[in-house]
């Protein structure tokens, strides 16, 4: 009984010592809230959470390890000595072609990614945090810049391996695979617009590969332009993939492509403009 009467004793005395809600609100407002991070840091944490996806689920790196190494044994072994006469005459002009197409079509995962988080709710808790509103896009898109730079590794290794040499050395193969990087994650704006347009992820794959599988088998990638008739080389020859497997295989070979530099960093800047616009006026109404 005694027990019982000194427990009440100790609910009231903490009731009435309970703070009012006008002493409350004076503590919240007084006291001086965190800063809100930039956008680099918003964007570099997101990057990173995409990293930890990769992390705990390793057989995302599938796309970026088996199937580089299954496209260029493939195509230089199937191929090669058809078009070239020998498979090491043909690896000079398909590997930097196959690391283009390769990486350009890993691209299309990150609108995968982006849908299943939507249908998860993820962004929806991600639209109430106080950051600059685009860096979970672009957070995906950094952290599958170091996926398309897994995949360019293993191609070149592979590439060397049976008979590739690269006569810009190693700075050619490194401004190549930059200019890659680059026009890889502003590509990567249109899969991100599907990803928040359609209902699921099996409709972002399929109209996925109904729009890259044209765009990097009608290119240059394979073969030479100009076997191809007239009007097929007009497409062939302005398209962006061209321009950009072009400039990685000048670069590798030690030239300096400044008219293929210049389109592929134009249609760099145009890709990101015009669809990473459209993807997050999406966002913002989604």
């Amino acid at each position: 009984m005694s027990t019982t009467t000194t427990t009440k004793d100790t609910l009231a005395d903490v009731e009435l010592e309970a703070p009012r809600a006008d002493e409350l609100a004076a503590l919240l407002v007084s006291t001086d809230r965190p800063p809100r991070p930039s956008a680099l840091s918003a964007s570099l944490t997101f990057g990173w959470r995409a990293m930890l996806k990769i992390k705990h689920v390793p057989e995302q790196l599938f796309d970026v390890t088996a199937f580089p190494i299954m496209m260029v044994l493939m195509y230089t072994y199937l191929f090669g000595g058809a078009i070239a006469g020998s498979v090491s005459d043909y690896i000079q002009f398909l590997l930097p072609g196959i690391l283009t197409m390769s990486v350009v079509m890993i691209t299309m995962y990150t609108g995968v990614a982006v849908n299943t988080d939507i249908s998860k709710g993820v962004f929806d808790r991600f639209r109430t945090l106080p950051i600059w509103r685009p860096s979970p896009m672009v957070g995906y898109l950094l952290g599958d810049v170091v996926r398309y730079l897994i995949a360019s590794a293993v191609m070149l290794a592979v590439g060397m391996v049976i008979g590739y040499r690269a006569d810009g050395g190693v700075a050619g193969v490194l401004l190549g695979v930059v200019l890659l990087m680059v026009f890889a994650f502003a590509f990567s704006w249109i899969w991100t617009m599907f990803g928040l347009m359609l209902r699921t992820e099996k409709s972002v794959m399929g109209v996925s590969m109904m729009v890259i599988f044209p765009l990097t088998f009608l290119s240059n990638v394979f073969v030479d332009p100009q076997t191809m008739p007239g009007w097929l080389q007009a497409f062939v020859n302005n398209s962006p993939v061209t321009h950009v497997a072009t400039a990685v295989r000048e670069l590798m070979a030690g030239n300096w492509p400044a008219a293929d530099i210049a389109w592929s960093l134009g249609w760099s800047a145009v890709l990101l403009v015009v669809f990473g616009t459209v993807t997050m006026r999406l966002y913002n109404r989604k």
